[in-house]
Parts: structure tokens; sequence; C-alpha cells
């Protein structure tokens, strides 16, 4: 008798578990035959929960500890580039595509391991000031950030807004392309093989035109990255943000998917400036402090 295949079904991923949709709801991509979760409001809120309980702990970590974590994706990506290539393949790359998409999602993953534990000493800085004081510019990370894939890649756009967000200290949750999703279920079972705590990343696949209403309006996302290139949604974006102050930052598909996509200023952008005065007691002679 032949055998019959097990088909993979492409799951959610919220607090380093794999659950189906709350809302059952399922879809297939165009020209894919598999069943892909169709995230709610509900799931995107379960995925906050999780987001902001372990924000704190992954920002007190030291950045070459993140720096070993995302390194070590980086390995676990390289073990598992022919499933990778599979997928792409499946959604529409040609061998040729996928293997260089592959290779340039492994190599970014390695580009932001070795900034982590760097770009506090570029953005950084000690600020003159004309008193008894020293003064003290640093980058904090934002907190809970979420985040839209860009829709042409599956695997190299996701890559890049996770691995910007949580090199600077921050937990995600990340909305994954519709159309190719394939690969970003993948990447979650990769997250959840590495040291990456759960709830630090998680991914929800669907539609984000569903989504972005909510994810805008939540009072606990303190960040949105929208990657995309529709300028409707962009001003619909910041205008819905000013009830709770939450930043809009947008990534344009070109930038994320070339070259340009490795920069510390993606790292930057999801951190604020955090300003300490300290006092200097004077002792003895004029001049004499510590």
């Amino acid at each position: 008798m032949a055998r019959l295949e097990i088909k993979k079904t492409y799951k959610i991923y919220i607090g380093g578990k794999f659950p189906r949709t709350e809302s059952g709801r399922f879809y297939n991509p165009k020209g894919i035959d598999v069943n892909v979760c169709k995230s709610s409001r509900k799931d995107f809120r379960n995925a906050v929960v999780v987001a902001r309980a372990a924000q704190p702990a992954w920002a007190g970590r030291s950045a070459y500890n993140r720096a070993q974590i995302l390194y070590r994706i980086a390995e676990i990506m390289e073990g598992r580039r022919a499933q990778f290539i599979s997928e792409l393949e499946l959604q529409g790359s040609s061998k040729k595509q996928a293997d260089e998409e592959v290779n340039a999602t492994i190599d970014r993953w390695v580009y932001y391991a070795g900034w982590c534990d760097k770009y506090q000493q570029i953005f950084s800085s000690v600020n003159p000031v004309a008193s008894n004081h020293f003064n003290f510019s640093v980058l904090e990370p934002m907190g809970v950030v979420a985040a839209t894939a860009p829709e042409e890649s599956s695997l190299l756009g996701i890559s890049t807004i996770i691995a910007t967000a949580i090199a600077g200290g921050n937990s995600l949750i990340a909305i994954a392309s519709e159309s190719k999703p394939l690969c970003s279920v993948t990447l979650a079972e990769v997250l959840n093989d590495s040291d990456v705590p759960g709830g630090v990343v998680n991914i929800l696949t669907g539609n984000k035109d569903e989504l972005l209403p909510h994810i805008v309006q939540h009072m606990d996302v303190n960040a949105l990255v929208y990657c995309g290139s529709d300028k409707k949604v962009i001003i619909d974006l910041k205008e819905k943000s000013a009830d709770n102050l939450k930043r809009i930052a947008h990534y344009s598909t070109d930038a994320i998917l070339s070259d340009s996509g490795e920069s510390p200023y993606f790292i930057k952008t999801l951190n604020e400036v955090k300003t300490t005065w300290h006092p200097i007691e004077k002792v003895g002679a004029v001049g004499s402090s510590y």
C-alpha cells in the first residue's frame, strides 16, 4: 500500500508554544495545499500578555548573551537550510532564489548578533554640562514591539524585523507574510530550539488588514513597525496611534530586503534615549572631585 504523507500544520507561535488560532480559522495560501492559521484579535492580545511578561528579563540580559543567542539562531538555521529552501520553492522561488534568500537570512542573523554589544557604544554619549554633574545618555528598549513582515518575503523580511527588535532588548509580536507564511512558522521552530526565552518572540499568521487596527490601538504595545508601501495605511496608523503615543516606524520593503537592511540604526529606532544626571561632590581644593 502507498504510504500517506503526513502534511505539516502551520500553527502560530505564542509564549514559546505552538497553539492553533483560538478562532479555529485557517486559510490556504494561493497555490499551496497546506493549512495556515488565520490569527484573531484574541491571539494578538494573548501574544502581547506573554511579550510584556518576558521583556524585562530579556532586556536585563547582558548584551554579550543576547549576541550569543542570535548567533545560535544562525547556527540552527544553517542546519535546517534544506527545509527552508524547500518551503521557499513551494511558495514560488526558484532554487537559486531560495538558496540566496536563506544565505542572506543566516548572514543577517550573524550581522545583528555582532551589533548586540556594540550599538550602545555608538549611540550613547557623555554630555557636556555647565554644572557639577556627570550627564549620560544611553539607549533603552521601547518594550513590546509589534511588526508586520514584508509581504514579498517569506524569510529574510521577518528575520530582519525580529533580529533588530530583540537585539536591542525588546520583545516582539511579528505578523508574517500572508501570501508566503511557511518559512515564518519554521523560523518559529528554530527560535523555539534556540535559547530565546518563550514570549520574547511571538509569530502570528493571517490577514494584516484585519489585525492592524487592533495592534495600533492596543494600549500595551509601545511601538509598531509597518513594512509596506500603502500610504493610506501609514497615515491611518499614525493618526490612530496618537491616543496612546505609540511609536510608528515605517520600513520600506526595498530597504529591508536589500543590503540596506543591515544597519544599527534599525536597532536604534526601537530604543529610547534615557539621560541621567549624577551630581559630583567636590572634595578639598578647587578642581578635585570624584
